[in-house]
């Protein structure tokens, strides 16, 4: 029996990899309508949970958390595509934006709860849409594809404009 060797590195995936694979797990039309509907608002709600993260005065003011995650989500979009790297960074910046707004609006409590009850409802419909489709979601296999979703709503919305 020949042994396993894990110190080989593992092949790094590219954008259009990850990208591929997402839109086979995706087929059936309405389990993208649910994608199309349900990323973008599982997207906001973890931005708006993690800006009512309580954030020390001495590190940084309200949102750090939230900005310090979407620094570390643009590093990886940014090294995996330049193309949709810059276009995420808009709709991330639109996202914490509007946050930001909804923050002093509403005040860090219910800005939780309301992104609390989002979150739910938008990960039910995804499994739902997933039950229709009859695959189970992406990333259950790797915890990578919960950034590839954006992006490949991201890479149809630019290709749709013809960018």
């Amino acid at each position: 029996m020949t042994p396993i060797d894990d110190s080989a590195p593992v092949p790094a995936r590219d954008m259009r990899h990850w990208l591929d694979s997402y839109s086979a797990d995706h087929q059936h039309p309405t389990n993208r309508l649910l994608h199309w509907i349900c990323v973008p608002l599982i997207l906001w709600c973890a931005i708006a949970l993690m800006w009512t993260i309580p954030v020390p005065s001495w590190i940084g003011r309200q949102g750090f958390w939230a900005v310090a995650a979407l620094v570390l989500a643009f590093t990886w979009y940014w090294k995996q595509s330049r193309r949709l790297g810059t276009a995420l960074l808009m709709a991330l910046t639109a996202f914490a934006l509007l946050t930001e707004l909804a923050y002093r609006e509403l005040g860090p409590s219910s800005l939780r709860l309301l992104a609390l009850v989002v979150f739910v409802a938008a990960w039910i419909g995804q499994f739902v849409g997933h039950l229709i489709e009859g695959r189970r979601p992406s990333f259950l296999t790797d915890l990578a594809y919960l950034l590839v979703g954006p992006a490949w709503l991201m890479d149809k919305l630019l290709r749709r404009f013809g960018v």
